[in-house]
């Protein structure tokens, strides 16, 4: 239900990215599991979507396995359903006195991969092990908000595939070398994550608004890949998923880290609709040059800085930062409110609360 003169979320959102001026630009939040309990406990329990005024909802099918357990004495706290090994890895803050665990990849199950035999034989995930027959109902649930399927992770090949199963300096080297094996191991990912995908979207009988993808292809001062690179074999499995997306009416949004910018021009010809969560301390990313030679074709979610602006700047600094960036990168549309990536436990709290008071216009403090 509309309230005033107000915008639905989906309404607002579809303004935003075919480059329309909405009534404020769309509010995205994204934080670790430490700020987001630091901000539930300050809102006396609050749904922070709401509280924050969120304009997207993210619905996907319900796994039907569950990921091996790890041994005890294994040094593994988990498994996900790729067969990489985690370990919570405690940190203390002592300037703040917080402390919290972060996953981190001990156990990568491709690593030693050396034979095309060991590809084949490998216990995969299959699109089978959901049920998709959940997303209608999320969808109900959710009516009237931007309806969001996938995530960051999704197929999210140089992290997903690297980091977490057979080490990023190998993956970059397969790339490279075009090593059978490990583009076989990159495209078992690639293809399961298409079909998830697909069977999502068929699932969501055209209400679905966004489709979700993530690729890191930036470092702080310029491409992680180069962009013959990215044309030669990133580009066409992209191009895969940006297609299937639009076969069913939905916009494309993709995460991406770093630096960017010398993809911009071909994200636009492959048809991507949105890039996230834009970081503005890397090279080449200023907020206005980006706005200006791009934003009139490619929507900008993020821009609100991670790395310095809300850990050490000031309240009024965090208010400037924002305002800037819903006033200037907002004008014309194209532009989703959203912190450059996860806020961190060293942002104060009431930096926080400015940009999002300043997004919002209410008062949290």
């Amino acid at each position: 239900m509309k309230v005033k003169n107000e915008l639905l979320p989906r309404e607002r959102v579809k303004m935003a990215i075919e480059h329309q001026e909405p009534d404020r630009p769309p509010i995205q939040f994204y934080a670790t599991p430490e700020v987001k309990k630091l901000l539930t406990d300050y809102f006396k329990g609050q749904d922070l979507k709401e509280v924050f005024e969120v304009d997207f909802r993210y619905v996907g099918p319900k796994p039907l396995k569950k990921p091996k357990k790890p041994l005890p004495g294994s040094g593994i706290d988990m498994y996900d359903m790729w067969g990489a090994g985690y370990k919570n890895s405690p940190y203390h803050l002592d300037a703040i006195d917080m402390s919290g665990t972060y996953p981190e990849p001990v156990y990568l199950p491709f690593a030693n991969f050396k034979t095309m035999d060991e590809v084949e034989n490998y216990p995969w995930p299959s699109p089978d092990d959901f049920d998709y027959s959940v997303i209608p109902d999320q969808i109900k649930r959710n009516e009237g908000f931007a309806i969001v399927l996938g995530n960051a992770g999704i197929p999210d090949i140089i992290n997903g595939a690297g980091v977490r199963g057979r080490g990023m300096a190998q993956l970059l080297m397969d790339i490279a070398l075009q090593d059978e094996v490990g583009i076989s191991i990159i495209d078992h990912r690639v293809n399961f994550w298409y079909e998830y995908l697909r069977r999502g979207l068929e699932a969501g009988q055209g209400k679905i608004d966004i489709v979700h993808l993530g690729e890191d292809l930036g470092t702080q001062k310029g491409l992680m890949v180069s962009p013959e690179m990215f044309d030669s074999f990133f580009r066409p499995r992209y191009q895969r998923f940006f297609d299937l997306a639009h076969s069913y009416g939905a916009k494309v949004w993709l995460h991406s880290c770093g630096s960017t910018y010398f993809l911009h021009s071909r994200f636009i010809e492959m048809g991507l609709d949105v890039l996230d969560s834009v970081q503005t301390e890397p090279a080449n990313m200023d907020p206005e040059r980006l706005k200006r030679e791009f934003g009139d074709k490619l929507t900008y979610c993020g821009m609100i800085d991670t790395q310095r602006l809300l850990p050490y700047g000031t309240v009024e600094e965090c208010r400037a930062v924002a305002r800037h960036r819903i006033k200037v990168i907002g004008k014309g549309g194209g532009y989703i409110f959203c912190p450059s990536h996860d806020i961190q436990i060293d942002a104060p709290l009431e930096n926080i609360l400015a940009i999002y008071e300043e997004a919002t216009g209410k008062k949290f403090m």
